[in-house]
């Protein structure tokens, strides 16, 4: 059987359908099989969209799109450190050691005193 994807806000209207489908006396299967989905499909959507409104559907949507959009300039920031990192031991090879391994404020304190 082929599988049909749903768009988020036709899950939210879905799952109203469903809601009032339950709250008028009828069974989940039944209700379920009136908007042709599986229950199993049902509960899923539940818990992932359960009480949740347009506004904070597209605000969740916003985060994520906020997220991915984070996550891909740590990424690329982390890239130029290391790039950075290893030109460093090229222009330098006596640092080569001291640039790779991290030492702690602590440590310096203690060679200092």
């Amino acid at each position: 059987m082929a599988r049909k994807r749903h768009s988020d806000d036709d899950v939210l209207k879905l799952l109203r359908e469903i809601e009032l489908k339950l709250s008028s006396g009828g069974d989940v299967a039944s209700a379920c099989r009136g908007v042709g989905i599986s229950d199993a499909t049902y509960y899923n959507w539940r818990r992932r969209f359960g009480g949740m409104g347009r506004s904070q559907l597209s605000e969740m949507k916003s985060l994520k799109k906020e997220n991915a959009r984070l996550k891909k300039i740590v990424a690329e920031l982390e890239l130029e450190k290391l790039i950075l990192k290893d030109s460093l031991n090229h222009l330098n090879p006596r640092r080569r050691h001291s640039a790779l391994s991290w030492k702690s404020p602590l440590a310096f304190e203690a060679q200092v005193a």
